[in-house]
């Protein structure tokens, strides 16, 4: 009788490893799908973090234009190109050539 209660301990013992080695096995392939899924996600956000800052870039560099083109604006020349173009005005004692249709 202590043989058999010999030979199930150690049945017993090579089921138990097994179940556990098989838990520990899924657990690591559980681990390293995910692990893949993680640096997939991780490529798709530093992909999109890089568009967003080339749109960032854009955009300041559109705003610094805008802020020149505001200054021009303000300055005399403007005023008078939009006098010359849009009203039509003249200095005096100034002549213009126009082209006969």
């Amino acid at each position: 009788m202590a043989r058999r209660a010999a030979y199930r301990k150690k049945r017993q013992n090579k089921f138990g490893m097994f179940l556990v080695t098989t838990v520990v096995a899924m657990m690591l392939i559980v681990v390293a799908i995910k692990s893949i899924e993680l640096k997939q996600k991780l490529a798709v956000y530093q992909a999109k973090e890089q568009m967003l800052t080339e749109q960032i870039a854009e955009e300041e560099k559109r705003s610094e234009e805008i802020e020149e083109y505001e200054k021009y604006t303000h300055t005399k020349k403007y005023i008078e190109e939009v006098a010359k173009d849009k009203l039509g005005l003249v200095h005096e004692n100034e002549i213009i050539f126009r082209e006969e249709d």
